[in-house]
């Protein structure tokens, strides 16, 4: 089978899976992506979000907003070439040798570093969190201290420790945002999360 004939089956299948169950139109090709990613069908009640949030999402990509990563794995994942054509581009700061000398100095993970890095250097970017809590515990530090308003924050780490505290603490804020709730997540829940709202944007130019 050809590739595209493969994510048509899947998709089929995923929509009979789902049976009367549709997600709210907005989100829908969204919890769609998801689902198909991870093969996951407890992404239809775990993925919280916030009022309009893929609509922002994409707003902030026609504009050109910056993408930031805590993973070089995220990033990897993210459609780049279609990016591209939003004058958007994504950027990981997790390798950086500045962000690791800082970490070790002042004794943080380089996940958290990495977000006051692009805080300081991008601004109001978007987020997509697929690995580490303590960026999003960094995001929302910076968040309440004034000094950084996200256009978006997908908060979706996976793991058992700080991981459901760092996704509470991201619901807890006034900001747009995209959380899967609970333990589940990962690096490629949150490339498919920005890759569904970019699919959707070519769709809708064609």
């Amino acid at each position: 089978m050809k590739p595209l004939d493969i994510e048509r089956q899947s998709f089929e299948i995923i929509a009979r899976e789902l049976g009367g169950r549709k997600p709210d139109p907005e989100v829908d090709l969204v919890v769609r992506r998801v689902i198909h990613t991870t093969a996951d069908f407890d992404y239809f009640d775990n993925l919280v979000f916030s009022p309009h949030a893929v609509p922002a999402l994409q707003a902030a990509i026609r504009e050109g907003c910056p993408i930031v990563t805590d993973t070089t794995m995220a990033m990897a994942g993210i459609n780049k070439r279609i990016l591209a054509r939003f004058g958007s581009q994504v950027h990981c700061f997790i390798g950086d040798e500045e962000v690791a000398r800082e970490a070790k100095t002042r004794g943080l993970t380089r996940s958290w570093v990495s977000m006051e890095k692009a805080a300081q250097t991008l601004g109001g970017c978007v987020f997509a969190i697929g690995n580490a809590p303590t960026a999003l515990f960094a995001i929302s530090e910076l968040v309440r201290a004034g000094k950084l308003r996200p256009r978006m924050v997908i908060g979706v780490p996976v793991g058992f420790v700080n991981v459901v505290e760092a996704k509470e603490e991201i619901l807890s804020l006034d900001i747009p945002h995209i959380v899967a709730r609970g333990r589940k997540g990962g690096s490629n829940v949150a490339a498919a999360i920005v890759n569904a709202a970019l699919y959707q944007m070519v769709k809708r130019e064609e």
